[in-house]
């Protein structure tokens, strides 16, 4: 299907990775570095980046990004190293990740909520050279013999004339940068797959790969020179880090850093700073709507609101559009291993797209296939396969993996889908969620949709649980809005609203919230855990 919207951006086949012949951007920058230095050279006085009081125009982050490559190459960075970043949402990591990229020093954002072991497995795993980290964090940083390969440690937000610290990076002497001489195939980022279904993978993400993702939500969304995103989610994650991040550099564009997302002050700092688009997860839509007091701030300069990693509920819809009609709600579906963008909705379409992620991007191609790997004619169901120039060619150093999860270029995304013959894709699970009951198989997104539209419910999630008879039955776990929701209430909702065999047998009210990795997504691996413990985390089970 041709994207909706026109032709966009001119494309032509090229072969990439030696391997893949696919469409692509026939004008766009080589390298992250060459991209960042486009929107300097174009715009040189837009505002590139907002951090609380301190403000940075493209050429003002341009100088302090030339300061931190020649510092870092001073201290023996060379091409291939790899840098890990532990920081939070603010300035240093930006500056950091380009200064990276300007002297062909491999970028490896780490999550910031990420504990000791988790670190010091990643940065032996990826053998990084060189740690840049929050000083706040430095009680879970490695102990100093636990990564030979470190050479050097720096923390940003230490006491000044303390030892190591980035920032005096910044504040040195200028310094003339090394030759590099590296192609748009060679890696940029090393990003590690969140870990929802075991242990966390590095997944190569190339300078190709981010710069068309940056050029789909250009073009797919409509963004313009000078564009101003807020930052909510982490910088770490490859939605924050290309969605929002290296997608405002693209055009030029600010984004405005938010450490740690809390309603009232995102609604304020969005309309202090003239929001014109973000991207969320959908608990934080409906967080919005049950604790933020839309009357209190002027959000109309607020055009796009992206968000993916769960569906939307067509309440939440309603109600967002009720309080901000100029607001489009557009759901984007994505992955670390395309760079994050696979599909999104076209702007205008959302009421067309309730029930779909949207139509796959202009240069990517998206294929169902049956369990022989044949292509599932429009409307069937099977598993989704991704490839195009924003697609990942594998693992660090995991040819096994990169051997089980891609095929002639395509990435076996695990999620079952489907593609109507108008091009919008739908998903209803991921392979592993996928609850057989009694031979029945239930697709536990359908059921968290229907659920989602009890106007008690703010959040669901359904997994199997384990029965002797049945094989499996259908648990749920449910967010209520108020105590006043039981299980039985739940239940009888269902009833009405899908076949019996799928209506649940468990039902646990919760008061806390779905545990979720950094993207947001609900790891149902946690879940599961819970029903085979016992130790459900909520009320009874009934």
């Amino acid at each position: 299907m041709a994207w909706p919207d026109g032709e966009g951006f001119p494309k032509r086949r090229e072969l990439l990775f030696g391997t893949r012949l696919v469409p692509c951007y026939s004008e766009r920058p080589k390298t992250l570095d060459a991209m960042f230095r486009a929107a300097v050279e174009r715009a040189p006085g837009n505002e590139a980046m907002v951090d609380g009081a301190r403000r940075y125009s493209y050429r003002d982050l341009d100088a302090q990004v030339t300061k931190a490559a020649a510092a870092l190459a001073a201290r023996g960075a060379v091409q291939g190293d790899r840098l890990a970043l532990v920081l939070s949402n603010r300035a240093e990591f930006l500056i950091a990740l380009l200064a990276a990229t300007r002297i062909g020093v491999v970028a490896v954002p780490v999550s910031a909520r990420e504990q000791k072991p988790g670190i010091t497995g990643i940065l032996n795993d990826c053998e990084a050279r060189f740690l840049v980290h929050d000083a706040e964090l430095t009680d879970r940083m490695p102990d100093a013999d636990a990564v030979p390969s470190l050479a050097l440690r720096l923390s940003v937000g230490a006491a000044a004339g303390a030892a190591g610290r980035f920032e005096d990076l910044l504040d040195g002497p200028d310094a003339a940068l090394p030759a590099v001489a590296w192609g748009e195939e060679d890696t940029a980022v090393i990003l590690y797959t969140s870990g929802t279904t075991g242990k966390p993978k590095g997944a190569l993400l190339a300078h190709v790969n981010i710069i068309h993702s940056a050029m789909h939500f250009e073009e797919c969304w409509r963004f313009r020179d000078g564009e101003r995103a807020v930052l909510a989610v982490p910088a770490s994650h490859v939605t924050g880090l290309v969605a929002v991040v290296l997608a405002m550099v693209r055009v030029a564009g600010c984004v405005i850093l938010m450490p740690a997302f809390d309603v009232n002050g995102f609604l304020a700092l969005a309309s202090r700073e003239r929001m014109t688009n973000t991207v969320l997860v959908p608990a934080m839509y409906n967080l919005a709507l049950l604790r933020g007091d839309f009357t209190r701030h002027d959000l109309s300069s607020w055009r796009i609101g992206g968000f993916g990693g769960a569906p939307m509920p067509e309440a939440t819809v309603e109600a967002m559009a009720e309080r901000l009609p100029a607001l489009h709600l557009l759901n984007a579906y994505g992955s670390t291993e395309c760079a994050t963008i696979i599909a999104v909705v076209p702007v205008g379409h959302t009421r067309a797209c309730l029930d779909a992620v949207g139509m796959c991007v202009p240069c990517g191609d998206l294929r169902v296939v049956d369990e022989d790997g044949r292509e599932c004619p429009p409307g069937a169901t099977g598993e989704v396969w991704i490839r195009g120039p924003m697609t990942i060619r594998g693992y660090w150093n995991r040819e096994d993996a990169t051997r089980d999860s891609f095929v002639d270029g395509y990435w076996r995304s695990g999620d079952i889908g489907s593609v109507d013959a108008q091009g919008y894709v739908r998903l209803f699970d991921r392979k592993g969620d996928v609850i057989n009951r009694g031979g029945y198989k239930i697709y536990s997104v359908e059921l968290e949709n229907a659920l989602a539209r009890h106007p008690e419910v703010v959040e669901v999630a359904a997994v199997a649980h384990p029965d002797p008879v049945m094989g499996e039955k259908i648990h749920v776990f449910v967010i209520a809005k108020s105590a006043a929701l039981t299980a039985e209430d739940v239940k009888a909702f269902c009833r009405a609203a899908v076949a019996e065999y799928k209506v649940p047998d468990h039902v646990t009210l919760l008061e806390d919230a779905l545990p979720r990795n950094a993207n947001g997504k609900v790891t149902k691996r946690v879940l599961r855990d819970r029903v085979l413990s016992g130790e459900l985390g909520g009320g009874p089970a009934r």
